[in-house]
């Protein structure tokens, strides 16, 4: 198998051909992603157990496309692992978030909210050991930032569950447009091959 060099990066030819026989499976990826997203938008605070069952559907069939994208590759003897690991990981977050749904919610807001008052800390801390040439009070700035973040996520954390709602729908739109981008520029490739 020869590989192109390419920024650093080693980029398989046999990877790049896979992928474009296989194009049609990044445009639904993208689709589904993009029909998520709007919905996310669409209905947030009225439909977040909903969406915590809709993003564990979308999570179980993304899933399975990426299994069975690994299972291609493995028949025509090209890198099939982290596909595969992709696909199991993305089915086991779908199933544990269509057992605990209202619970998915509550430990995922509270989760970003450890997550925020932990890092603002240290932000803070680190912001101290800093010269205030370099930067001290854009770094405590930031610190402050995110402890104030993981507080109000930590008093209101439905309200916190809306705006990632309206998070995750943007990442989805932005992740779905990027794949089907990809994928008709893949299609475009395997039409000329």
């Amino acid at each position: 198998m020869s590989t192109i060099p390419q920024g650093g990066f080693e980029m398989s030819e046999a990877m790049s051909a896979a992928l474009a026989r296989n194009w049609w499976l990044i445009a639904l990826r993208g689709v589904l992603g993009i029909l998520f997203g709007i919905v996310a938008f669409l209905v947030p605070g009225a439909t977040i157990l909903s969406l915590v069952l809709l993003f564990s559907a979308y999570m179980l069939v993304d899933g399975v496309f990426a299994i069975a994208a690994a299972v291609r590759a493995a028949q025509a003897h090209e890198r099939w692992g982290w596909l595969l690991l992709e696909g199991l990981a993305n089915i086991a977050c779908g199933v544990i978030a269509f057992l605990l749904p209202g619970l998915t919610v509550l430990v995922f807001v509270l989760l970003i909210a450890a997550w925020a008052l932990i890092s603002g800390g240290f932000m803070l801390a680190a912001a101290f050991r800093l010269h205030i040439d370099h930067g001290r009070w854009w770094l405590a700035l930031g610190g402050l930032i995110s402890i104030v973040y993981g507080v109000l996520l930590v008093i209101a954390p439905m309200t916190g569950a809306v705006v990632l709602t309206w998070w995750l729908g943007a990442y989805a739109l932005v992740f779905g447009i990027a794949l089907l981008v990809l994928a008709f520029k893949l299609r475009g490739r395997a039409a000329t091959a």
